[in-house]
């Protein structure tokens, strides 16, 4: 052996700021919950939310809801909508200050007026230039309106790391103004413009926009119809299956990968709503992509209509309780080193564990085998 404690000394040396950088970039999955979906309802519709889960379990009566899956009733009577934005955007449209500002207070009070998701929020519009003012308007009214803190915004139609760079800078004024712990304010990137994905010299716009969130960004969120329409795709051949849309999800997905910022797939437009054969079509179309999301590493995605809801949990908890009993095999025969047909690895071990995990924070599994200890020190 050649090399001696001096050398690794300088080895450590000329690494540490990567080590540093790394850590703080990619810190690694959170093992906390994650919501299943995103509910958007247009604030001026917002006072029916707590009806949606009453309204999914009629319809799934009235029209032959196709699959029996244990624990989707009980989940739509307690618990239906687990993470809900209130939509200034494009469901809310363009109205004048007054109108918006009396929404924006509106919405807050029905927020604070009984039971609400776990996971609430609001949808401002873009900080485009002509949306700009508006959209900092109602941010900075509706926290003095809803006086609490966690909430998450969701910023829109981004195209660039400046757009970005701006919302923490405003953010940061925010907090100060109302007396709040630096970071407490956190958003969501829409990824709905190519300029989004691709920047002008080639490189990952995506990837900047999460370096200029300064840990502040909690979520990339994919906007199937405006990204969509903006590369181009007819109308009729929007779809979250598109290979537009995948291609936008993978980059996004190399991007935060480790980085412990969460991803959402988008929404379907086909809702089940008319006739038994028109809904039964609907949540076909549904269940089948929102179980491709999650087999392509998608854990989240948007319903807009309580109708999906049904599907949304049916699809999800068929996903991991298909997937149990071969997860835990398998992890079960690594850390016994045992050998079996696959071959698996301390990444795999971690991918295993975490989609365990997943499986009980959603409320999909009740029972891993492993503890949620056990489950963790794997992460």
């Amino acid at each position: 052996m050649r090399l001696t404690g001096a050398d690794y000394d300088e080895a450590d040396g000329l690494l540490a700021a990567h080590d540093a950088f790394l850590a703080a970039r990619y810190p690694g999955e959170s093992a906390d919950r994650q919501p299943v979906h995103t509910v958007y309802i247009p604030a001026d519709r917002l006072d029916g939310f707590r009806e949606w889960g009453a309204e999914a379990l009629r319809v799934m009566e009235l029209h032959d809801f196709p699959w029996s899956v244990p624990g989707v009733r009980a989940k739509l009577a307690s618990e239906p909508i687990e993470d809900l934005r209130v939509d200034f955007e494009d469901g809310y449209g363009v109205r004048d200050d007054d109108q918006e500002d009396a929404a924006v207070r509106k919405a807050a009070t029905i927020l604070r007026a009984g039971e609400r998701p776990p996971f609430v929020g609001l949808r401002v519009k873009s900080l485009e230039a002509a949306t700009r003012r508006r959209s900092l308007r109602t941010l900075d009214l509706f926290l003095s309106s809803y006086q609490d803190a966690d909430f998450i915004v969701t910023l829109p139609k981004v195209s660039g790391a400046d757009q970005v760079t701006a919302m923490v800078t405003l953010l940061e004024r925010l907090e100060n103004g109302y007396g709040l712990a630096a970071g407490t304010l956190r958003f969501e990137i829409q990824i709905e413009l190519p300029a989004a994905v691709l920047a002008t010299d080639g490189t990952a716009t995506v990837a900047r926009l999460l370096t200029a969130a300064g840990g502040r960004c909690t979520g990339l969120h994919y906007g199937t119809y405006d990204y969509s329409a903006a590369a181009g795709v007819a109308a009729a051949y929007q779809a979250m299956d598109h290979p537009v849309a995948d291609h936008a999800k993978a980059v996004m997905q190399v991007a935060a990968a480790q980085t412990g910022v969460r991803l959402s797939d988008g929404s379907t437009n086909i809702l089940p709503v008319g006739s038994r054969e028109e809904v039964q079509s609907a949540w076909e179309v549904h269940h089948r992509l929102v179980g491709r999301s999650l087999e392509r590493g998608f854990y989240q995605g948007w319903d807009l209509h309580p109708a999906q809801l049904p599907t949304r949990y049916a699809a999800t908890y068929t996903f991991f309780r298909e997937g149990r009993d071969a997860a835990v095999t398998r992890l079960r025969r690594y850390l016994d080193r045992q050998e079996g047909g696959i071959a698996d690895e301390p990444a795999t071990a971690r991918a295993l564990a975490t989609y365990l995990l997943r499986g009980l924070n959603c409320g999909a599994l009740t029972d891993a085998t492993f503890s949620r200890d056990e489950l963790l020190a794997f992460l």
